[in-house]
């Protein structure tokens, strides 16, 4: 793998009988970018998701996660990335603390480095009064937080965020994102999908897909000037209006 190269694909691409989700896509992903990856729903970002994290084994093309094939290796990408579910994936009858040992014990980390990475999080989601409470008690945004936190707790090279900001405020998702442009700093790569066109502004780059095609893939400047937009909300009206499919497995 190119070592400035977190992600590479080339004409990756998924069909399901006569369907064709995904259509022969090509992009990379550089090392400690957060790139944006949108589409509206129906459009395949879902669906390429799955076959990077290793979930879905693709039906051609070739890609490579963190330097691992998508085909042979999808074991060894799994245990070189996080993930976050658009739907709230943490165990609602487990406390905040059990919640972060459970997970941190799936990737074999000792009990030296839980105990101290635990301290650290606790400390950093401000948490101290509520880290032995059911994770069920607590809001939506304090939620997804603590998702977050533990999806890169193992320290992974790459980060996968599906629509990680759903449901939660306005002030929540600054938080959210104040916390994925510090774990950007500290050298993990962010791949996030998102309804909100806002966030695609907060991107070093952004994909947009279309029926299973990337329509435009650049920074968010230069898609604006590109598309003659001053959002990146009218870029992507502009090219998903035309959009012929509203649902995609």
């Amino acid at each position: 793998m190119n070592e400035n190269k977190a992600i590479t694909v080339d004409k990756l691409t998924k069909k399901f009988g006569d369907f064709t989700a995904v259509d022969a896509i090509s992009f990379d992903v550089n090392a400690g970018e957060i790139f944006g990856f949108l589409g509206a729903n129906g459009a395949g970002k879902t669906t390429a998701m799955r076959m990077l994290c290793g979930l879905s084994l693709p039906t051609s093309g070739t890609a490579t996660v963190a330097g691992f094939d998508v085909y042979h290796q999808t074991e060894n990408i799994k245990k070189n990335i996080g993930y976050m579910s658009q739907k709230f994936s943490l165990y609602e009858d487990l406390t905040v603390k059990e919640n972060i040992n459970f997970y941190a014990g799936i990737y074999g980390k000792s009990n030296q480095f839980i105990k101290e990475k635990t301290s650290q999080v606790i400390a950093n989601l401000h948490l101290e009064n509520e880290v032995d409470k059911l994770v069920k008690s607590l809001p939506l945004g304090w939620k997804q937080k603590i998702a977050f936190s533990v999806s890169i707790f193992h320290e992974p090279e790459i980060v996968f965020l599906d629509e990680p900001t759903g449901g939660v405020d306005p002030i929540t998702r600054r938080e959210f994102w104040s916390m994925i442009y510090k774990a950007a700093e500290s050298g993990i790569t962010i791949f996030v999908t998102t309804h909100y066109m806002d966030e695609a502004e907060y991107c070093n780059r952004v994909c947009i897909m279309v029926d299973g095609h990337i329509k435009a893939m650049d920074t968010p400047p230069q898609l604006k000037k590109r598309y003659n937009a001053t959002s990146m909300d009218e870029v992507f009206l502009k090219l998903a209006r035309n959009a012929e499919r509203a649902q995609a497995p």
